[in-house]
């Protein structure tokens, strides 16, 4: 069965380009114009996954978002002409799971889209193994292996490394690791969080200087991919 997915979006001609995308690509579509009826209708519908634009003319992006993530977990993909990088963060810290800007490349949207609809919910905390790929991760004994191999952690690298891997595919800002690892408070010590992700490159990647699993999102944060 296809997906279906919502646009939120208060441009008609942008509406009509990404349902003709989508269309192509398989899935089916609706559509909003405004936050309210985007609202309305992903609480109303089940959608796979909504694309919204920030701009909207009676809520912003960054509000629907508040708003929606009370009650629904759906993977939200920001599509929008705004650039600025706090316009960026600020959504993905109210809940968006990735950020495409307008003009958007019609293959690299599909590919996010995909990525979002295979990623899993994060893990509940009696979740005992993770998988990604080759990387293994057994939660109660400590135990990370990449291709059988055990990689050594210690306590700090072995955390950020599990919020990683149950978040894998979404992009997470610094202010969300670092709150996520270090607790409330240290939210602007992006230092902390450059170190032990050096740190973690350094011992599960191939090449740290090109790494494949741990990427970094420039001014925003990083992403984990399999």
């Amino acid at each position: 069965m296809s997906h279906r997915i919502l646009i939120v979006d208060d441009d008609p001609s942008i509406r009509r380009l990404l349902a003709l995308t989508l269309a192509f690509a398989g899935f089916m579509t609706e559509s909003a114009s405004t936050a309210k009826e985007g609202l309305k209708k992903g609480s109303d519908t089940h959608f796979d996954l909504i694309l919204l634009d920030l701009g909207l003319p009676d809520m912003s992006g960054v509000n629907f978002l508040e708003r929606y993530r009370v009650d629904e977990q759906t993977p939200v993909i920001v599509v929008s002409a705004i650039h600025d990088e706090s316009d960026k963060i600020a959504a993905l810290n109210a809940g968006a799971d990735d950020y495409v800007t307008k003009p958007f490349n019609a293959d690299e949207l599909i590919a996010r889209i995909k990525a979002n609809l295979r990623r899993v919910p994060p893990a509940k905390e009696s979740a005992s193994v993770l998988i990604v790929a080759d990387m293994r991760m057994d939660v109660p004994n400590r135990i990370v292996s990449i291709e059988d191999e055990l990689i050594k952690l210690t306590p700090k690298e072995f955390k950020l490394l599990r919020v990683f891997m149950e978040n894998q595919g979404k992009a997470l800002t610094h202010a969300w690791l670092l709150k996520a690892i270090w607790g409330i408070g240290y939210q602007h010590e992006t230092h902390y969080l450059r170190v032990f992700i050096n740190q973690l490159r350094q011992k599960i990647e191939t090449d740290p200087a090109r790494p494949k699993w741990i990427i970094t999102e420039t001014g925003i944060g990083y992403r984990f991919v399999g």
